[in-house]
């Protein structure tokens, strides 16, 4: 097998014992696989000639990732800025690249996603505690607008990674505003989560050769 599958290979294993681990009940398998998902998947996005800023964007969800494990109001916000710079990473890859939706189809979709965000945030906002209301909306306002870059500037594969993931934190979101919760809410939220940056992987090496707005073919690196 190429390296590029055997990292594949391992990613899949990881998270699946990190999803049966969560699914079980079993907390000391997720505290193993976790911190290992972003890495292969960084890993293999490198050895599949991804950009940079992709390989950034990954290993800042890793650091997320880690900081999470930490049952303590500073690592969650720790780890929510981790993910924050991981956004802009994706936010600063995405522009420019990929053909992009036809101005209406694109202007279609603005609403869509500014409605799920306002609504989100006022919905939320009485339940969250005081000190991270505005840290929520802050990071629920830029994690928006990668989204909607990801589906307006990339297409399908990305744009369905960039709902999955605004899916798994607001179901973070509903947790710390103590909110009724699905069973196994981990599960839920791993699940989306990973999905979620594996369709923003795919979605990015997929564009990396596509030509720029500009009609130009990017280089493999930013």
């Amino acid at each position: 097998m190429t390296r590029s599958r055997l990292l594949l290979a391992a990613f899949a294993v990881a998270t699946a014992a990190d999803l049966v681990s969560l699914a079980v009940g079993f907390p000391p398998g997720h505290l193993v696989a976790k911190p290992l998902l972003m890495p292969l998947l960084a890993a293999w996005a490198a050895v599949s000639g991804a950009p940079r800023l992709l390989v950034a964007a990954l290993l800042c969800g890793w650091g997320g990732d880690t900081l999470l494990l930490f049952d303590a109001d500073p690592a969650f916000l720790a780890g929510m800025a981790s993910f924050a710079a991981g956004h802009v990473c994706y936010l600063a890859l995405f522009h420019g690249r990929g053909h992009g939706l036809p101005r209406a189809r694109a202007d279609l979709l603005a609403p869509c996603y500014t409605t799920a965000l306002i609504t989100t945030v006022v919905l939320l906002w009485p339940d969250l505690p005081a000190d991270l209301r505005v840290p929520v909306a802050c990071y629920s306002t830029l994690l928006t607008a990668m989204a909607y870059t990801a589906a307006t500037r990339l297409g399908l594969v990305a744009g369905l990674g960039g709902a999955l993931f605004l899916l798994s934190d607001t179901l973070i979101a509903t947790g710390v505003a103590d909110w009724p919760q699905l069973p196994r809410p981990d599960f839920w939220i791993m699940l989306t989560y990973v999905a979620a940056q594996f369709l923003l992987t795919r979605g990015a090496l997929d564009a990396r050769l596509a030509p720029t707005a500009h009609g130009e073919v990017p280089a493999t690196t930013p």
